[in-house]
């Protein structure tokens, strides 16, 4: 069960980093085009 949890929060983090780095590089793009 522990193990699960840990899988389960490191899963988390990770789709949380790539929706940052992805929101971080669209406004990169958006004020490069402006």
């Amino acid at each position: 069960m522990i193990f699960k949890d840990l899988i389960m929060m490191f899963l988390s983090s990770l789709i949380l980093m790539v929706c940052v780095l992805v929101s971080v590089a669209f406004m990169v793009l958006l004020e490069r085009k402006v």
